[in-house]
């Protein structure tokens, strides 16, 4: 495995298109990892209905990027205090919503560091009861990525006032369950340390205190081509926003272990003719192919089941049941 360095960034447009170009263009040689830190922002899962999920208001107010991922599950707040850590490598086709594997290295360098981490839930590391990261995965061509944030030392008031509370995720749908659930690791750290000293003592211990950490160095055409992706794709309305179109329909339900889905259709004298798929899912297919396969369907339950019988739902959306599937849709 390979260090690269995203030289101080900590443009949230610049890192994701950084952490695509790798994954992307890269030689299949190596594995590689990334570290990034994004100035305040919103990063949205790229299944979600961003202007659902952000307080409008206070992004414009507090001036915060919005960047959609290419990775599933939920939106989270970067900041400052925010390490952001990504895996990059050869899809084996076992790795993938195996966040075990990933986490790991990341769990022991906490706990060197004496803070009693572990991987809880789907995507979770957390301490006790008090989540200080979250993380998520995409697959693309036999190559995939596996990255998370931690929270170091991050603003975790503005975590409440920039995102909109999803209340199935939470016991209590008061804002104060977030906060009292969500921690920063400087808490639990016996010494103070900066958030760039965390990165490092992070950095050696996943190399397993190797004093010449491997590198890849990009070069300047590197450079130019991941700056091209980042104003193509990672600074566009398109992408970060998106078209939502008109609907009659809407079901929405969380999975257990596999997260919330919002399905909405546009149903005509009984025809789907417009379907979306909004959610917090990890899938390693594209959500949209299944939702143009609705398209034209009659929306009725033996329909809809004979449909699904030909979609591998758990390529898309990970461990879901036709069962529970079709039950999201009706």
């Amino acid at each position: 495995m390979r260090f690269i360095s995203n030289k101080g960034v900590t443009d949230p447009s610049l890192n994701l298109a950084l952490e695509e170009y790798i994954l992307r263009s890269l030689p299949n040689s190596d594995d590689y990892l990334l570290f990034y830190i994004n100035e305040p922002s919103i990063i949205i899962g790229k299944n979600q209905n961003t202007v659902e999920e952000i307080n409008a208001q206070y992004v414009k107010q507090n001036k915060l990027h919005v960047v959609r991922r290419l990775s599933g599950g939920g939106a989270v707040y970067h900041d400052l205090g925010n390490l952001n850590f990504s895996f990059i490598m050869k899809d084996d086709g076992q790795s993938f919503h195996n966040f075990k594997k990933f986490t790991e290295p990341v769990v022991r360098a906490l706990r060197e560091l004496g803070v009693a981490a572990e991987l809880s839930g789907r995507n979770d590391l957390q301490v006790g009861e008090r989540k200080i990261s979250g993380n998520a995965q995409f697959s693309t061509k036999g190559k995939m990525f596996s990255h998370g944030t931690l929270l170091f030392d991050s603003e975790i008031e503005n975590v409440v006032s920039a995102l909109k509370v999803n209340a199935e995720k939470y016991v209590s749908k008061s804002t104060k369950s977030i906060r009292s659930r969500v921690a920063n690791i400087s808490e639990f750290l016996q010494a103070p340390m900066t958030v760039e000293q965390f990165r490092q003592r992070l950095l050696q211990s996943i190399f397993e205190g190797s004093d010449e950490i491997p590198y890849y160095e990009l070069t300047e055409q590197d450079w130019a081509n991941v700056q091209k992706l980042a104003d193509e794709r990672y600074r566009s309305w398109e992408w970060n926003y998106g078209h939502s179109p008109s609907f009659n329909v809407q079901q929405k339900k969380r999975i257990e272990g596999a997260g919330t889905f919002d399905i909405r259709l546009q149903v005509e004298e009984g025809i789907i003719v417009d379907a979306v798929i909004y959610g917090d899912f990890f899938g390693r297919g594209d959500s949209h192919e299944v939702a143009g396969q609705l398209i034209g369907a009659r929306y009725e339950a033996t329909a809809l089941k004979q449909l699904l019988e030909h979609i591998d739902l758990p390529y898309y959306f990970g461990p879901v049941t036709k069962e529970e599937w079709l039950a999201l849709l009706l």
